[in-house]
């Protein structure tokens, strides 16, 4: 036997226990939540009368699908009261996120996931609510109109976001969580999860969804806050707690705290100094650095306080190369970033999503970790990163000469005049500017001085003033772009999209979902399916002129087409469709809610037709 062969069985032991505590802690899920819920709730004594309240103001959210001049599909319809509730179905006055299902994770344009993301994080969307009065919350119902299922996580802040006064410390914690669920029906539900005690009141409720397991969109219409403004005295009554998971409960704990303790877990200091590492001493380097790198970020922080030699493994830079901080963004700060320095150095990866709101990173923070690992920088991913201003950016464009993705999705705090600072990264292949407040000369600088680019997603980007000059200035410079957003542009007409169709050879996937001012008899459509025969998903939602003609040309010339939504045209016919379906043999997704022309029947005889293809119809009771 080999001398080093004992230790590397004590490595792979020590990463199995590892992957089964978490493996048991996703799959206990709601299980644990309710179980320590009602361990905090026993006997409480009625000290105060309950309050029950609907969220009075919406405070932020990473995406919707309605517009951000109106009210239909957006979050903004989570406060007050409920709309719709009782009742199930497809309606604009509920709040309605921009995706749903597999579709978007499986097109070619979809991002690469980060290697090393916590496995108990599964959250894709966001909400946060405000309410009236700061209470001990008891209880919260969620109102879910259509297809429920997306809530995966709730979480309640010690912030008043009415307060004049700024809190000494911002702490979020986590109320109630479980992971991904498919719930059969798409009728509406009054979802209660059985939450956990907190010893705080809150006024501010962040709910967290998943919806990849969902087949539509999901719609909220309310949320009630239950709870009493005294904090609840409970019996001295004992009760008999199974006590076989608590030491999961206090693992799970510790990883949803993230990087709270990362000064400690990371200092030196708290290491013994040993002379004698054992077996690890024999084994080579790179299969500790291989066997460590199969574990989440909290799990390598436990590790470096074993012993100096896997300290040192465990702050290789090389562990770093992908470095997701978003699952830990309610605990991320200045001191935090601070301490991660030095293993930054070989990022190429960084995803800062979701961090930093309210203060907890600065523009100083910030700066100080792009210095160290901008020149490697290859992807940086910062949505709804609301510490952002033009310093930032401005950084950015400095610091990271190699930079080939950003995405700034849903960072509409960042001002106008602060993007113009991007056309510096001419390197550029991916830029998500989703619901930012971009103008129209920023982004044709950027156009003018990024060719490199490949994606571009400026969905509902509403201060960009003429999309048909836009469009011609894309078709002219990125002449290798494969997906191109326009979700929701106010004013693109056939000018536009035959610029982009002349020029933009390569598009793969368009979104030309909301586009008003498209209409199919200027022959707009034809052109499109004429010129662009690699097309797989082409989005064309509520645009009331799409026809048959249309439908045929997508048949005769656009055959590697895999997502095609034409919902609420009413000129399409199933005899279209089925030539479609026919010539398509990929199609694996077809939006035809509120087609005038296609009800139930025709949906039922096309999938039992083509069972590989998922055709969607949605309803309103």
């Amino acid at each position: 036997m080999p001398p080093w062969f004992p230790m590397l069985t004590v490595l792979s032991m020590f990463y199995y226990i590892c992957q089964r505590r978490r493996a048991r802690l996703a799959s206990r899920g709601e299980v644990i939540n309710s179980r320590r819920a009602i361990k905090t709730n026993i006997h409480a004594l009625p000290m105060s009368t309950k309050a029950v309240q609907y969220a009075k103001e919406v405070l932020d959210f990473s995406s919707h699908y309605g517009s951000e001049n109106s009210m239909s599909y957006t979050m903004w319809n989570l406060a007050g009261s409920p709309n719709v509730y009782p009742s199930s179905g497809d309606f604009t006055q509920t709040a309605v996120f921009r995706t749903y299902g597999k579709w978007w994770h499986q097109c070619p344009s979809a991002p690469t996931p980060f290697k090393r993301t916590s496995p108990s994080f599964f959250s894709q969307d966001y909400v946060e609510l405000a309410f009236e009065e700061p209470v001990y919350p008891t209880a919260v119902h969620v109102l879910e109109t259509y297809h429920p299922g997306s809530v995966v996580k709730i979480m309640a802040c010690s912030a008043n976001p009415y307060s004049q006064s700024t809190p000494a410390e911002v702490r979020w914690e986590t109320i109630w969580s479980a992971e991904p669920t498919r719930v059969n029906s798409p009728q509406a539900r009054q979802f209660k999860p059985c939450i956990k005690e907190i010893n705080f009141p809150t006024n501010l409720l962040r709910l967290e969804t998943n919806s990849s397991l969902l087949d539509y969109y999901t719609e909220l219409d309310a949320v009630e806050l239950h709870g009493v403004k005294e904090k609840p005295m409970h019996s001295i009554k004992t009760t008999t707690v199974d006590m076989s998971d608590s030491d999961e409960d206090e693992y799970e704990d510790k990883d949803s705290c993230g990087l709270d303790c990362l000064t400690n877990q990371f200092s030196s200091t708290s290491l013994r100094e040993w002379t004698d590492n054992g077996y690890f001493d024999k084994l080579p380097y790179e299969l500790i650095q291989l066997i460590i790198s199969h574990l989440a970020l909290p799990d390598l922080c436990r590790l470096a306080q074993t012993c100096k030699l896997l300290y040192q493994h465990c702050c290789d830079p090389l562990q770093y190369i992908h470095l997701s901080l978003q699952p830990y963004w309610a605990s991320l700060n200045d001191t935090s970033l601070e301490y991660l320095l030095p293993r930054c150095t070989l990022v190429q990866w960084l995803n800062l999503s979701w961090t930093g709101n309210r203060g907890f990173i600065s523009t100083s923070g910030f700066s100080r970790l792009l210095k160290v690992c901008g020149s490697e920088l290859v992807r940086l991913d910062l949505a709804c990163g609301h510490f952002l201003n033009e310093a930032c950016l401005e950084v950015i464009a400095e610091m990271c000469p190699n930079l080939q993705e950003l995405n700034l999705s849903s960072c509409d705090k960042l001002p106008p005049q602060a993007f113009i600072h991007i056309s510096k990264l001419c390197g550029l292949k991916r830029l998500v500017l989703y619901r930012t407040k971009i103008e129209q000369t920023a982004l044709l600088s950027i156009l003018n001085f990024c060719p490199e680019l490949q994606y571009l997603n400026l969905g509902s980007c509403v201060l960009i003033e003429d999309y048909d000059l836009v469009a011609g200035v894309i078709g002219a410079k990125c002449k290798k772009l494969r997906y191109l957003d326009l979700w929701r542009c106010k004013n693109i007409t056939e000018r536009g999209i035959a610029e982009l169709a002349s020029g933009c050879l390569l598009l793969e996937e368009l979104d030309l979902g909301w586009c008003p001012t498209l209409q199919s008899a200027t022959g707009c459509f034809v052109n499109l399916a004429r010129k662009l025969p690699r097309l797989q998903k082409l989005f064309l939602t509520a645009n009331r002129s799409v026809c048959d003609t249309d439908i045929e040309e997508l048949a005769a010339n656009c055959q590697h087409l895999q997502h095609l939504d034409i919902l609420g045209t009413r000129m399409v016919s199933a005899a279209a469709l089925r030539k479609l379906l026919e010539s398509c043999k990929g199609l694996s997704l077809l939006d035809v809610s509120f087609c005038s022309q296609i009800d139930s029947r025709v949906v039922q005889e096309l999938t039992s037709r083509f069972p590989n293809v998922s055709i969607k119809k949605s309803f309103t009771q």
